[in-house]
């Protein structure tokens, strides 16, 4: 299992402060020594953490592969065309949200997307669209011409918390799943689990290369680790979370070790 290390919340550390510390091109070394596979960056259309400035640089500089998560905006497109990382990822994206909630509407914007994806192939970059685990919508990707899909674990993220946090009676759960008793989220969560099963094998059966992520953590992670045709984790705030107490590089090493 290639695990992808989101590199995003350095970057909500530094413009927390608006300073230069910590700076995300310091994580590119570390990231390469612990094992990671790729660098994974969000370049949000509101700049709220990754900046142009390091996008550019992150391309530049990284030896790893790096794979750059934009909206389905012709601005960002055309940044990411000119920056030409390894893979762009095509996920939604909302000015309001705290992070991507939910995957892509692919079958509602397919005449955009596939748009998108002609120009980011002309420019050489593969493209992952992200979404959540059904097979109209995965079958709707593939069509478009996308080389990879991202299944969308929030769903499963979520329930995972509401059943197995102490936090899950708090202001901290998540509203939808708050009146449901265990029986009910032990059900909910079964049945989260098989459909990214499911979709995995579905997406893999077409030729797609499957990867995952969005929430996944060092308590939640092994039962995504266990789907035999996703082959790439997109892993982020959890690892940045545990390197404050551990440092980024052991951070990821226990995460690589969660995917054996």
């Amino acid at each position: 299992m290639k695990l992808g290390v989101n590199i995003d919340h350095i970057a909500v550390l530094r413009e927390a402060r608006k300073i230069n510390d910590p700076d995300p091109i310091d994580a590119l070394g570390i990231v390469a020594r612990a094992g990671g596979y790729q660098i994974t960056i969000h370049l949000r259309e509101d700049r709220r953490h990754i900046q142009d400035e390091d996008a550019t640089h992150i391309v530049a500089l990284s030896h790893l592969p790096v794979n750059i998560e934009c909206a389905l905006s012709d601005e960002i497109i055309d940044i990411v065309c000119r920056l030409k990382p390894h893979r762009a990822t095509i996920v939604p994206e909302k000015r309001q949200e705290v992070t991507t909630e939910g995957g892509l509407d692919v079958i509602g914007h397919a005449s955009s997307l596939q748009k998108a994806i002609a120009k980011l192939h002309q420019a050489g970059i593969a493209v992952s669209l992200f979404i959540d685990p059904e097979h109209a919508v995965i079958e709707a990707s593939y069509r478009l011409g996308a080389s990879m899909v991202e299944l969308h674990t929030g769903t499963y993220a979520n329930l995972y918390a509401s059943l197995y946090s102490n936090l899950s009676r708090t202001k901290h759960a998540i509203p939808a799943y708050t009146s449901l008793s265990r029986v009910e989220l032990e059900q909910k969560l079964e049945e989260a689990t098989n459909a990214l099963h499911l979709s995995a094998d579905f997406a893999f059966s077409l030729g797609l290369e499957v990867a995952a992520g969005h929430g996944l953590n060092y308590q939640n992670v092994f039962a995504i680790a266990n789907i035999g045709a996703i082959s790439e984790l997109n892993i982020g705030q959890s690892i940045v979370a545990r390197s404050v107490f551990v440092g980024l590089e052991r951070a990821i090493v226990e995460m690589k070790q969660c995917l054996i």
